[in-house]
């Protein structure tokens, strides 16, 4: 594991030492350990990923920051505040904008924003409706019942929600899952105006394209483990893979190629060969291919990205 930042405590989002959630044997159904002793923390002002596969633990750390779900041992501090501590100042740090679509139906969009400002105590003056719903693009739509609205509406109105306490910490839980393109820019352009106000953002998402772009630094768990932690350049920077995609004119039968490089061939001509580009350079490719009197057609080569970086991660032997 690597933990590239080196900051004073005052720099810290979130600090987690040594976080353990152990769920008990329930029926048939045997403990299971969630979280195997995590030590994670997350800078202020940062756009920091969480990613894991499917039951690594994601959910189970964030509702954990978020007071939701007891851990069976660790610390964790939200801004400053330790939760065993200062419980209260702690949830009120953070936000989270859950997965799920859970909104009442029979609200409108500026009686849940109110509701949830009275839940977390913000007194009456101090609320920002109008201007949260001007941020998430609902304030045409805030007299509606919730059950009217469309499913991309909902998942706006959950982003509202986590906002009303003005918290330093915002969660977003797989934000853009099923949405179409023209919402996932509003919540991109959303998730950039709240970074550029001093917000700390988590996300947890499945689209690493969208965690690539998006995130300065990135954290991967794995069955309960924290695997790696560290910018995402420095990650995807990990992977000693490249890939030579090249076109040739005609078709080309048996290929001798330097050790460590495979061959895949492709539709239109396209043959795909990868090697690891620490012990191997792109002309020793072409040089094999000349000297097999192959005609090259086209080429171009393909970088490693943060999806060759997470599978290598989270590949586990046979």
């Amino acid at each position: 594991m690597t933990n590239s930042v080196s900051a004073s405590q005052d720099d810290w989002a979130i600090e987690i030492e040594g976080l353990r959630k152990v769920y008990a044997a329930s029926g048939r159904a045997p403990a299971k350990e969630a979280l195997t002793g995590i030590d994670l923390k997350i800078p202020r002002g940062s756009v920091f990923g969480l990613l894991g596969p499917n039951g690594a633990g994601k959910s189970t750390m964030i509702n954990i920051m978020a007071g939701l779900v007891l851990k069976t041992s660790g610390r964790v501090k939200i801004w400053g505040f330790d939760q065993d501590v200062n419980p209260r100042q702690s949830r009120a740090a953070i936000g989270v904008m859950p997965q799920e679509l859970t909104v009442d139906p029979f609200f409108t969009p500026r009686e849940s924003l109110e509701v949830q400002a009275g839940l977390y105590g913000v007194p009456a003056r101090d609320r920002r409706t109008d201007e949260i719903l001007s941020l998430i693009g609902l304030t045409d739509k805030q007299n509606a019942y919730a059950r009217t609205l469309s499913g991309g509406m909902r998942r706006r109105l959950l982003l509202g929600k986590a906002l009303v306490h003005a918290p330093q910490v915002l969660v977003l839980d797989e934000p853009t899952a099923g949405v179409d393109i023209e919402l996932r820019q509003m919540l991109w352009g959303n998730v950039r105006e709240l970074n550029r106000q001093g917000m700390t953002i988590i996300l947890t998402t499945h689209y690493l394209e969208e965690a690539q772009e998006m995130c300065d630094e990135i954290a991967i768990i794995d069955r309960g483990r924290l695997v790696v932690r560290d910018t995402t350049a420095n990650i995807v920077a990990r992977v000693d893979a490249k890939t030579l995609l090249v076109r040739l004119a005609r078709p080309l039968g048996a290929l001798t190629l330097p050790e460590g490089v495979t061959r895949e061939d492709k539709a239109e001509g396209w043959s795909a060969f990868s090697y690891p580009q620490s012990r191997v350079q792109a002309g020793a490719v072409l040089a094999a291919l000349h000297a097999a009197g192959a005609e090259v057609v086209d080429i171009k080569t393909t970088e490693p990205n943060l999806e060759d970086a997470f599978l290598d991660f989270t590949r586990h032997p046979a």
